[in-house]
């Protein structure tokens, strides 16, 4: 069984120096060392660092195509992959290789810590030993037990573009506030496999989508927001589509001075995407006749996706076409997992 670690960054791959505490990078290919547990498996384990190693909150669309380019490229080579990576942008970044990673039959598993793994109380171990468990797991025909792009963190395994974070002290840092765990893990690990999502035909050649369009801004609505906010959004230059976070099921002010800009900016060929400030739950443009009226307008609901997979849905799909009709037709479909068939 061959795994590959790719270390893109992130506090679980600093150790603290003994003198002067200040917390750097260590070398990977050196990982057994530091967590000796590794050797137990049996795997081949093999380690790729980022040049340099990238802060989570420097984390760009060309670092994601970085990223799932390595994958393509050890594709063949590796029975899975763990990606150690920042816990910030995270559930961004899983989010965005769901869409990018077409064809995936292997486990990629992304995860991290809060604190270092060179500390005394790093939640870090437990999470490495375990995500390189799951990225080896396969059924009686060979096949991988998850083959999805997930994020394990703190004894569950999430299914990555419905993930978000919530907690910036606990070690429970991740949730998922829409979709159930993919495993847990105890005295075993745990798979819940109809959560799962699997090939329907096995065999399929990987291919890494990495065309995006970024040209997207979130909008918060928020009491008393005003007219001149809403006015300079929408003139925000190249703007292709708009994500706007709305209250409850999908509610927002109804004057006017709001829904005129965004009726305008429909008809000029803006999508604008609703979703959700609450964690759980989802859009229902019909519940309440503030969002009927966004409907009315052209608004798209987004169903209960996380704000991390609305951004990168839309940049995957940008990227894609120029056809807002096809683009509008994708948004409200179920591509990776990611919302609740509408």
């Amino acid at each position: 069984m061959n795994i590959l670690l790719i270390y893109t960054g992130g506090t679980i791959g600093m150790k603290q120096d003994p003198h002067t505490l200040a917390l750097t990078p260590f070398d990977f290919s050196q990982i057994v060392k530091e967590v000796p547990e590794l050797k137990k498996f049996g795997y081949r384990i093999d380690s790729i660092t980022f040049d340099p190693p990238r802060d989570s909150s420097d984390i760009e669309p060309d670092f994601w195509c970085g990223l799932a380019e390595m994958i393509r490229d050890n594709y063949e080579k590796y029975n899975g992959f763990v990606v150690l990576h920042g816990t910030d942008t995270m559930s961004y970044t899983a989010s965005a290789l769901s869409f990018m990673l077409d064809n995936l039959e292997k486990p990629v598993i992304l995860t991290g810590s809060q604190l270092p793994i060179g500390m005394l109380r790093t939640d870090g171990k437990e999470n490495l030993i375990s995500a390189i468990e799951i990225a080896a797991a396969c059924d009686k025909d060979g096949h991988a037990i998850v083959p999805e792009v997930c994020i394990f963190f703190q004894n569950e395994l999430y299914r990555g573009n419905r993930t978000t974070k919530y907690n910036a002290e606990n070690f429970h840092a991740f949730i998922s506030p829409n979709y159930p765990l993919l495993a847990e893990t105890g005295v075993h690990v745990k798979y819940n496999e109809r959560n799962v999502l699997r090939p329907s035909v096995w065999g399929k050649k990987l291919i890494v989508n990495n065309v995006f369009d970024t040209n997207v801004a979130i909008l918060k609505i928020f009491p008393g927001i005003s007219a001149t906010v809403i006015d300079s959004v929408m003139a925000t230059p190249g703007l292709r589509a708009l994500i706007i976070e709305t209250y409850g099921t999908g509610n927002a002010p109804t004057k006017e001075w709001f829904l005129g800009p965004i009726r305008r900016a429909v008809e000029s060929g803006v999508i604008i995407l609703n979703v959700t400030q609450c964690l759980s739950g989802q859009v229902d443009m019909d519940a309440y006749a503030t969002g009927v009226t966004l409907k009315r307008c052209g608004v798209i609901s987004g169903s209960d996706i996380t704000l991390e997979a609305a951004l990168a849905k839309l940049f995957f799909l940008l990227g894609q076409s120029s056809d807002i009709l096809f683009i509008k037709a994708e948004l409200i479909k179920n591509l990776r997992g990611e919302i609740a068939s509408l």
